[in-house]
């Protein structure tokens, strides 16, 4: 853990910086993948399954018995919990859906845009030590409102086979389509140019490690659409003199446990509480069953004492995280100077495990500092807005000047004859 005491804004700019990726090596890897799957489909998918997971399947596609059976394999209390999850995501996201409204710009112009759903979306899902059941919620859910017609699910399958019974009982209860055991890069080629099982599909969500970062980066250059770019995941926790360090602490580990390679960033005004914060991530640590992976976490991680909160926040939007809590009194005072985050937590016990399982917001985000310029997925994510425009007799005499002399203006004289011609015509018409 790195502490810094009243840094200068000269050296902000190092503080923000996450750890860098290496991505030659990976580039070249990523582009073998993809040559070989866009070339031998279902065979190259099977032959990656093999060398990357060590498992030899006979079918790629998971069986509706296997779907099935899945909710047997979990506990009744663990579906209660998902089910209320999906519940209140549901709630959330369809407060969503907005209304066509239809607008006379000018008399006889009328404009108004209508929204249509993506029509096949792809979904990735980790498996491995964390199989990120959650995340299936937070894409099947929108997806489904937002009316896809298919939603393909790509996971990675255990040594055995089989994939997390969990992930597949939450895929059956949010509409997913299919679900196909394949991970990694392979995956995501599959889903870009689809094989002999996987359909194709026109946009991919879903977090992942490097090579599937790396992998859902080089599929836009095949006309496929991505969520947005994403890297490690990262909290950054501003707390003052009534923050509790034991939450804050809680707080800073449940994101370090993701990876050696997320990043958690502490900012106080206050030197007690980054003492005591660091004195209770200390003893929390030795608790978790991640630690490793948490402790190498924290070793890239910064505690950033400053004069003010005010001054917190200005650091904050600089390093754009992807998870902000203000564990601070009077937060909504500070809410309007927040410009850069991809979701933010409120107060002492707005925790940021609430907004990764159940609150309802998203929690598949912007990170590496993203959120300066993306939004975290949401039901306008699966979805893509068609403008439309009727234009009366009356519209075309009223706008028709207009659009002649700016059309003779650019010296596209074809643009200007399409609305002459039609002038000439209701004059025509008139007379």
């Amino acid at each position: 853990m790195k502490i810094n005491t009243y840094p200068k804004r000269e050296i902000w700019q190092e503080l923000v910086k996450r750890p860098i990726i290496e991505r030659n090596e990976i580039s070249k890897i990523i582009e073998n993948i993809f040559t070989e799957v866009e070339n031998k489909g279902d065979e190259a998918m099977f032959s990656f399954n093999k060398q990357f997971d060590k498992v030899e399947i006979e079918s790629l596609k998971v069986s509706e018995n296997e779907l099935n059976d899945a909710g047997n394999s979990i506990s009744e209390d663990l579906k209660a919990a998902i089910q209320q999850a999906k519940e209140n995501i549901t709630k959330f996201h369809a407060s969503q859906i907005a209304d066509i409204e239809k607008i006379e710009t000018t008399k006889g112009v009328v404009c108004w845009r209508e929204i249509r759903a993506i029509e096949k979306v792809g979904i990735y899902i980790p498996g491995g030590t964390a199989p990120l059941f959650s995340t299936v919620l937070m894409l099947a859910v929108p997806a489904q409102l937002a009316g896809c017609k298919e939603i393909i699910l790509c996971s990675p399958a255990d040594k055995n086979g089989n994939i997390n019974p969990a992930i597949l009982y939450t895929a059956q209860l949010c509409g997913v389509s299919q679900v196909f055991k394949i991970g990694g890069a392979q995956a995501i080629a599959g889903l870009t140019f689809g094989t002999e099982s996987i359909p194709q599909v026109y946009k991919i969500f879903g977090p992942g490690n490097q090579f599937v970062v790396a992998a859902k980066e080089y599929a836009q250059k095949f006309g496929v659409a991505i969520d947005m770019p994403a890297g490690p995941s990262e909290v950054l926790v501003i707390a003052d003199q009534q923050a509790d360090p034991g939450f804050c602490a809680a707080d800073l580990l449940s994101q370090a446990e993701h990876g050696s390679d997320s990043q958690v960033i502490f900012i106080s005004d206050n030197e007690k509480i980054i003492n005591q914060t660091i004195e209770e991530i200390e003893k929390q640590i030795k608790l978790l069953p991640r630690n490793e992976l948490a402790q190498n976490s924290l070793n890239n991680s910064h505690f950033i004492l400053l004069e003010n909160i005010e001054q917190a926040l200005e650091f904050s939007n600089l390093y754009a995280p992807e998870h902000l809590i203000l564990a601070i009194e009077n937060f909504e005072n500070y809410i309007p100077k927040i410009q850069n985050a991809g979701s933010v937590f409120l107060g002492n016990y707005s925790c940021e495990s609430a907004g990764d399982y159940a609150s309802g917001t998203n929690h598949t985000l912007p990170t590496n500092g993203f959120a300066r310029n993306y939004s975290g997925v949401s039901l306008d994510s699966f979805l893509k807005k068609i403008t439309f425009q009727n234009i009366s007799k009356q519209g075309i005499q009223n706008l028709g000047k207009t659009i002649e002399l700016m059309a003779e203006a650019e010296g596209l004289s074809a643009h200007k004859n399409a609305v002459s011609i039609r002038l000439k015509q209701v004059e025509n018409d008139n007379n």
